[in-house]
């Protein structure tokens, strides 16, 4: 296999999709709860024009807890992905270990920003992790990449490190990234 060389990699917008990029809703088994919050479609268009893959990686422990199936986690990501559109994304990667036994790939550690690394030629120096909470940004840091954590829960009682940034939500977090890009 070719090594590749700097030029042929992209930087990257890693995203946590529940309390990121959709409301909240606790184990979110079914798409009629799936609601994508404003704003987000445009601000995702905004970094991909920018050049930046964008790439969810998000826990799913419901799917291990027995709360839904497989299945049913599929179904609300085609829901999603209808609402966000014209937005896309570069590729969707997701853990349904539950959090008692922890994996490499279950958010905090950062398996699955590192599996979307390879796949997708992510140059992580130049890359970020968007999320709503502690895990997103220990996954991110695990990584290497920037962090910037989306206020649109009450605080984490379990951040431990601190995000690069702070922000309201999902738009405000790309623009900052587009200010800081550099």
């Amino acid at each position: 296999m070719p090594m590749l060389e700097p030029s042929d990699l992209h930087p990257a917008v890693f995203l946590d999709r529940d309390g990121t990029l959709m409301e909240e809703v606790g184990y979110c088994g079914n798409p009629a709860d799936v609601r994508v919050y404003p704003g987000i479609p445009g601000a995702l268009e905004e970094l991909r024009l920018a050049g930046f893959k964008l790439i969810v990686v998000t826990n799913q422990s419901g799917v291990a807890r027995g709360y839904f199936t497989e299945a049913d986690y599929y179904a609300v990501h085609a829901e999603f992905l209808r609402q966000l559109q014209p937005a896309r994304l570069d590729g969707t990667y997701f853990c349904a270990d539950d959090p008692d036994h922890p994996s490499f790939r279950r958010k905090p550690n950062p398996g699955m920003l590192l599996e979307a690394a390879a796949a997708h030629h992510v140059d992580l120096s130049r890359s970020f992790m968007i999320g709503d909470r502690g895990l997103d940004i220990e996954a991110g840091r695990a990584a290497g990449v920037r962090t910037v954590l989306v206020e649109t829960l009450p605080g984490d009682p379990q951040l431990q490190s601190q995000p690069d940034a702070k922000v309201k939500d999902l738009v405000a977090a790309a623009e900052w990234i587009l200010r800081n890009r550099s």
